[in-house]
């Protein structure tokens, strides 16, 4: 049986080796290593011993290899440009390169306000990736674990696992929305004023399944209230508000102008009650991932510029 020569391999030396066959000289292999030549020395003398030859004899004006070191040079180079090739460009990336499917989940208030504007900044971007936006479900934050979904955009989500990273993008404000025609006219509302009026909720899921928070915000000021519409679905929501004096709580990412027959209307609450953080959540080994801060910035920048109409 052949003698396995790479498994008791210090791979390193293999670098020196092949910067000394190009140099054919040890002191300027040294300078190219950042070592001592003494170093370079004795690398090639761990070599000799473990190849079992003599790879480099002194010449007039420097060394010159053997047919062994010949041949293992000529064997060796191309693989260790390709290792070179395959490190240094997991430090280069380039959105134009991207060819594959990306799935990014958004929460109902972001799937509706920013999908065609994140549509169009990435695939300005990236015109070969193939994009999909789906909603944040239940289920997304084991997607992410898996691999299924590569970044979600939500609200901070309770209870999720270690393996899941999240990053706050921006804050966003609460604000009312109600049909053009409502009974209340005010532009801002205190909490007492929406006594009477019902609640349409927007729920996303995993943050809000089961309560609502505006009813939560009347209740601890012991507003009367009553939440008679809840869904996932934005115009399903919208619908019913052109159809009753139900109001919906959502906030300044809205798109209000897409909406003529909607308008807004601020509550004159404390801000840190109607001030909340929308996250980005990816898999914690994707904290470092070009890709991912690419496609953060991209999110964030589109959240910024929706939240400045």
């Amino acid at each position: 049986m052949a003698k396995d020569l790479f498994s008791t391999l210090d791979l390193n030396l293999l670098r020196t080796f092949l910067i000394v066959h190009q140099e054919k000289n040890t002191r300027k292999a040294a300078e190219r290593l950042f070592v001592t030549q003494p170093a370079v020395s004795q690398a090639l003398q761990k070599l000799r011993h473990h190849f079992g030859d003599d790879l480099f004899v002194k010449v007039h004006g420097g060394l010159q290899p053997t047919h062994f070191s010949e041949q293992l040079a000529n064997e060796l180079a191309p693989h260790m440009d390709g290792i070179s090739n395959a490190v240094n460009s997991s430090y280069g990336f380039d959105p134009k390169e991207i060819d594959y499917p990306i799935k990014i989940a958004l929460s109902p208030v972001v799937l509706a306000c920013l999908s065609g504007s994140l549509y169009k900044n990435i695939t300005q971007q990236a015109p070969n990736c193939k994009l999909e936006l789906a909603s944040w479900t239940t289920s997304s934050a084991e997607e992410i674990q898996k691999g299924d979904v590569l970044l979600g955009i939500a609200y901070q989500v309770p209870y999720i696992s270690k393996e899941v990273y999240a990053q706050k993008l921006v804050d966003i404000e609460g604000r009312l929305f109600v049909r053009q025609e409502h009974p209340l006219k005010q532009a801002k509302v205190t909490p007492q004023d929406l006594a009477g009026y019902e609640i349409a909720s927007l729920v996303t899921p995993g943050w809000n399944d089961s309560f609502s928070q505006a009813s939560q915000i009347l209740e601890a000021q012991s507003v009367p209230h009553r939440v008679a519409f809840r869904s996932e679905m934005l115009l399903a929501i919208i619908d019913v508000l052109l159809n009753s004096d139900m109001y919906m709580p959502h906030s300044n990412l809205f798109p209000i102008h897409n909406y003529p027959n909607l308008r807004a209307i601020d509550v004159d609450v404390e801000d840190e009650i109607k001030m909340v953080g929308v996250y980005s959540h990816i898999h914690i080994k994707n904290r470092n991932n070009p890709l991912l801060t690419w496609l953060n910035n991209v999110v964030q920048d589109a959240l910024k510029e929706q939240l400045n109409k």
